[in-house]
């Protein structure tokens, strides 16, 4: 059996909701940019459909989110569920691991720390009562190797059973849309990725986002934080508040997503797209449309509209 550590320094993030059960950070004028348009319609649209598609498909998985591409999704989540029962099941793993060939021991100990801070400790994982799904954007597949491999060997060396762990974790893909044809290449057929074949077929699923957004969200968005790559994980300073020249932006890009997701006219939106999957009659689902169903006539009444007109916006998408 192993103890409770400490969680390792991370990059630190505003609270932007009362997710958790917290107060949300008084941003004052780190924000308030009056240069700022928010994000496009297509934006909007988009990441509410991805969104929806993901908690359908996550089967009432708690979702940990890889890296920082996804953080608007995160956003939009802890808006939407703040005061429901989904509280502390949105987890945030904010770690650059492209790649691990130079890393050195201590990296890989520190890494392992980091997965264990959301719950991703072999002991623990094989006991968890509900499954736990990693969610990121994926071209290659790269970092869900990296950390998957990782995880193998840690595995391995604690003698965890891997015919229960492997019953616990799940891969969400985000990947840029594209034609649907048998021919098509994907990530999971590339032989670097073969990992997958060790789990689940359902347990590693793709939900494809327009390639305009896939690429917003994945390379150009200005982030809050700065790469968390292996070389800064013992930098004392990278812990520190952010400082930089895109952090004006990106914290009111990220509130405004919170504000979104607390639009009850978005959560319903979100219910109404979820009731599209193939697994949504699943008792799972329907808890989570419940979750957000009952945030949308909490004591927060029809929710905090963002004053750039959240309703309007997704309510010209696809039908």
């Amino acid at each position: 059996m192993t103890t409770a550590a400490a969680p390792p320094p991370q990059p630190y993030r505003w609270s932007l909701s009362a997710f958790g059960g917290g107060r949300p950070d008084q941003l004052g004028a780190l924000a308030a940019r009056q240069d700022q348009s928010p994000p496009s319609d297509l934006v909007l649209r988009e990441l509410t459909a991805v969104t929806a598609k993901v908690l359908a498909r996550a089967d009432g998985a708690d979702l940990c989110f890889l890296g920082r591409s996804l953080d608007s999704m995160y956003d939009l989540l802890t808006g939407a569920l703040e005061h429901s029962p989904w509280d502390g099941r949105l987890l945030r793993l904010p770690v650059s691991c492209m790649a691990d060939t130079d890393w050195s021991p201590a990296a890989t100990r520190r890494f392992r720390e980091h997965l264990a801070s959301v719950g991703l400790e072999p002991y623990a994982l094989a006991r968890r009562k509900r499954p736990i799904a990693l969610v990121d954007v994926v071209a290659e597949g790269r970092s869900y190797g990296t950390l998957h491999r990782q995880l193998a060997d840690w595995i391995e060396e604690t003698r965890e059973p891997w015919a229960v762990i492997r019953r616990k974790l799940r891969y969400i893909a985000v990947t840029c849309r594209h034609s649907t044809s048998p021919n098509t290449w994907r990530w999971q057929q590339d032989p670097d990725n073969d990992w997958v074949r060790t789990l689940p077929a359902a347990h590693v699923t793709d939900v494809s986002l327009d390639g305009r957004v896939w690429s917003y969200l994945a390379d150009n968005q200005a982030k809050v934080n700065e790469s968390f790559p292996h070389w800064n994980w013992f930098d004392e300073e990278s812990v520190l508040t952010p400082r930089h020249r895109r952090l004006a932006p990106a914290l009111a890009e990220a509130r405004y997503f919170t504000e979104a997701g607390r639009d009850s006219h978005l959560r319903e939106e979100l219910i109404r797209l979820m009731a599209r999957e193939p697994g949504f009659a699943g008792r799972e689902q329907r808890r989570i449309a419940l979750a957000l169903r009952t945030r949308a006539t909490s004591r927060t009444g029809s929710g905090t509209r963002p004053r750039t007109g959240t309703r309007a916006r997704y309510k010209t998408g696809n039908r």
